[in-house]
């Protein structure tokens, strides 16, 4: 699969034991170098060693890099901290960084990369299914600061991704349940044919049977709205459906007390079914999400609920213009829409709990 954008496309491989196949795919991509690979404490004894015989067997003179595993390493203090690292070990502009690991390695690496010397090329090795369907693709990099989720982060396209999904057998369950999240959210804004797919599954583990059909239809949905949309100023924020309040839910429990999968889930159900109640989104649709997500799951209400610190959480949500706020409601299931609300009007789908 191709992402064809303007001013850099790329390559995805979809395919399973792929990973054993990775010196020979940097080869195509890359002249012999010092390569940086940036991973977790808990990728790193799995799937490290693979990677760095691998990169030596070609030439590459390879660097690792682990840092702890979870939200919390998201910062600009780990950042920093690869940023020395890069530079002790004498990385230049023409070296390059793997992200090798889920969602939080794929969005840190890639911020360091894209920032290090003013930019440095970098792949990503995507290791769960959340990073696997979404946030390995499409140039959006970042680190969280104590104010939001993502606040602070680069556009910056990676040299190519390479999805093994072999490696998702290591997976924890709670884990492949939050990719599920977002599979779920791509079907609902995008894709009524990947939705009734997900409906004909039994449970996690017919999906991960039908992995790579699952991969490739939700990341066909991403790679669309990317090539439309690259800098996410316009159809691009559909990707965003349940975000707004998921981030914020994120957020104020305290990163890595609820996963992003599970707040995306929270998120979709609370703003459906508020958006439902106002007439902006179809009668059932909520039920009908509540179904898909309780399938897999995930949850559909949070115990405690503190408006006024969600509140003030989306407030500082990037999809925020001004005194307005872009939500990202569905039109129908398989199709989404944008509507442009007054940020104080959040107030009103934040009123009670789930």
């Amino acid at each position: 699969m191709w992402v064809d954008l303007k001013e850099h496309s790329y390559e995805i491989i979809i395919k399973r034991g792929a990973l054993e196949q990775l010196g020979t795919w940097v080869a195509s991509l890359w002249t012999p170098q010092k390569i940086a690979i940036i991973t977790d404490s808990n990728v790193a004894p799995l799937y490290s060693q693979t990677v760095m015989k691998q990169l030596t067997r070609v030439g590459f003179s390879p660097y690792l890099a682990v840092v702890p595993a979870g939200e919390a390493s998201k910062s600009l203090t780990q950042a920093a901290q690869l940023y020395d690292f890069l530079a002790e070990a004498g990385f230049t502009r023409s070296d390059g960084i793997i992200a090798l690991g889920g969602g939080v390695i794929g969005d840190l690496a890639g911020f360091v990369a894209s920032t290090y010397m003013r930019g440095i090329h970098f792949l990503q090795i995507p290791t769960t299914l959340l990073a696997q369907v979404d946030s390995s693709i499409g140039g959006k990099t970042g680190v969280n600061t104590q104010k939001a989720k993502n606040l602070v982060g680069t556009f910056s396209q990676p040299a190519g991704v390479l999805i093994d999904p072999a490696v998702l057998k290591t997976l924890e369950i709670r884990r492949v349940r939050e990719g599920i999240a977002e599979i779920i959210k791509s079907a609902a804004i995008a894709d009524l044919i990947l939705w009734e797919k997900l409906k004909a599954l039994k449970d996690e583990a017919d999906l991960l049977n039908q992995a790579e059909v699952i991969i490739t239809s939700a990341l066909e949905v991403k790679r669309q709205v990317v090539q439309e949309d690259e800098f996410d100023n316009g159809m691009r924020l559909i990707l965003n459906f349940g975000h707004t309040i998921g981030h914020a839910i994120e957020n104020t429990a305290g990163y890595g007390v609820i996963s992003h999968g599970e707040g995306v889930a929270l998120g979709m159900v609370k703003i459906n079914s508020v958006a439902e109640a106002k007439g902006l989104s179809p009668v059932g649709s909520t039920a009908q999400l509540k179904e898909m997500i309780t399938k897999f799951h995930l949850p559909t209400r949070l115990p405690t609920w503190d408006e006024q610190a969600l509140y003030s959480a989306i407030t500082h949500d990037k999809k925020a213009r001004g005194t307005n706020l872009k939500l990202i409601l569905l039109k129908e299931i398989g199709e989404a829409k944008i509507v442009e609300v007054p940020l104080t009007e959040m107030k009103d789908y934040l009123k009670e709990a789930l």
